[in-house]
């Protein structure tokens, strides 16, 4: 397997390393240390199976790499990497087409678990910290779920997704609401039906175009 590793931190990409280095099968890791040696490698390496980029690199401000990144590369699956655990940063990441986000906070076998739910096929969405708050003016504030109103979602249902389109993983919903994992589940699978979407990233990308009224 082959894969691509950009940071600009020498430190923290051999720590990603040698979570890396845990995969099945045997993984090749190419290195990129900014945002024009990321587009070099990728562009010589068309094999990639997975790259694992730092947000913000010298080369592009924040999602501007990412975006550049997706357009160029399309076909390469994406997970990045950020010291930000902001809602509206992870909210950008998946929306741009990546199918992960991995705080650097994490552990490595929060990473490792990450990367291998990624290269299972799956999207991975941290769980959001007990003081995720909303963050700045494209936060998902109390009054825009109004337009969810018209959705067909119960009042509970729609404290559920407030905090699905924060990024919350089950387990954070559940603390948060008080209520059992299971629950959780069927609340979500009403939110699934209700917006007609089938998985976490489009219920939270069509939430984030329902209130921000894109």
């Amino acid at each position: 397997m082959k894969t691509l590793l950009a940071d600009d931190h020498p430190l923290m990409r051999e720590g990603v390393r040698q979570v890396l280095s845990q995969l099945e099968p045997p993984v090749e890791i190419i290195d990129a240390h900014d945002y024009p040696s990321l587009f070099a490698q990728t562009a010589l390496h068309a094999d990639l199976d997975l790259a694992v980029v730092d947000l913000n690199m010298p080369g592009f401000v924040g999602m501007q790499g990412i975006s550049q990144f997706r357009a160029r590369f399309p076909d390469v699956p994406l997970v990045v990497l950020s010291a930000s655990e902001s809602s509206h940063d992870i909210r950008s990441v998946l929306e741009a087409g990546a199918l992960g986000y991995i705080p650097k906070a994490a552990s490595s076998a929060t990473m490792l678990a990450a990367l291998r739910q990624v290269l299972a096929g799956d999207v991975y969405v941290p769980a959001c910290p007990p003081s995720t708050r909303e963050d700045g003016p494209r936060g998902v504030a109390s009054t825009d779920f109004d337009a969810l109103q018209h959705s067909g979602l119960t009042a509970r249902q729609l404290e559920v997704a407030r905090l699905l389109a924060q990024g919350c993983a089950n387990k954070a919903i559940a603390g948060r609401l008080a209520m059992s994992e299971s629950t959780v589940k069927v609340h979500i699978a009403a939110i699934f039906r209700a917006l007609s979407v089938t998985n976490r990233t489009e219920a939270v990308l069509a939430i984030q175009r329902l209130t921000q009224g894109s």
